[in-house]
C-alpha cells in the first residue's frame, strides 16, 4: 500500500518537487560532462550510444533505442552525426529494409580507450564516494522502476 502524503502540507511548491530536483540534478550532471566529452567530440546524447554500442556491437537502431529509452525520431540523427564523424556505420538490412543496424568504426572501437578515463573523473568532480554513488544509483534505480511499474512511460 502506497502512504498517503499528510494534507498540511504543501505540495505545489517547488521545493517539495522531486521532479524539480531531478531535472536539476540531470541538467547539472551534463554540464559537468561537457568539457570532458569535448575532448572526444560527443555530445552526452551521443556519449550515451557509444556506451550502449561499447557494451555489445552490431545492434540495431531498436535495440538502441530501447537501451536508451529514446524513439527513432530522437536517436536518427544521432547516428547519422555519429556516422559523419567517422564513428559508427549503419547499414540497412537486405532482407528487411526496415532494420537499421549500426556498427562502431575503427575510429569509434579506438574512442573507448580514450573515454575510459571520463567516470573516474567525473567522481573526483563529484567528491562523491563510490558508496555515496552506489546508493544513489540504487535509489535511483527503484525510483525508475516504481515509476515503470505505476504505467509512466519514459517517452511520455
Amino acid at each position: 500500500m502506497n502512504p498517503v502524503p499528510p494534507n498540511d502540507v504543501d505540495w505545489l511548491t517547488l521545493d517539495r518537487q522531486l521532479c524539480f530536483r531531478l531535472y536539476t540534478a540531470s541538467r547539472a550532471f551534463t554540464r559537468c560532462y561537457q568539457p570532458l566529452l569535448a575532448d572526444l567530440g560527443l555530445t552526452y546524447p551521443q556519449y550515451l550510444v557509444m556506451l550502449v554500442l561499447w557494451e555489445g556491437d552490431d545492434l540495431t537502431v531498436k535495440a538502441i533505442g530501447e537501451r536508451l529509452a529514446l524513439d527513432s525520431g530522437t536517436l536518427t540523427p544521432l547516428l547519422k552525426r555519429l556516422e559523419q564523424s567517422g564513428l559508427v556505420t549503419r547499414e540497412r538490412r537486405a532482407d528487411n529494409e526496415r532494420e537499421v543496424r549500426v556498427k562502431l568504426s575503427e575510429a569509434g572501437s579506438e574512442l573507448r580507450n580514450k573515454a575510459r578515463s571520463i567516470p573516474p573523473t567525473l567522481v573526483a568532480m563529484l567528491g562523491l564516494s563510490l558508496a555515496e554513488i552506489e546508493a544513489l544509483s540504487g535509489q535511483l534505480d527503484r525510483l525508475i522502476k516504481a515509476a515503470r511499474a505505476a504505467g509512466i512511460e519514459e517517452s511520455e
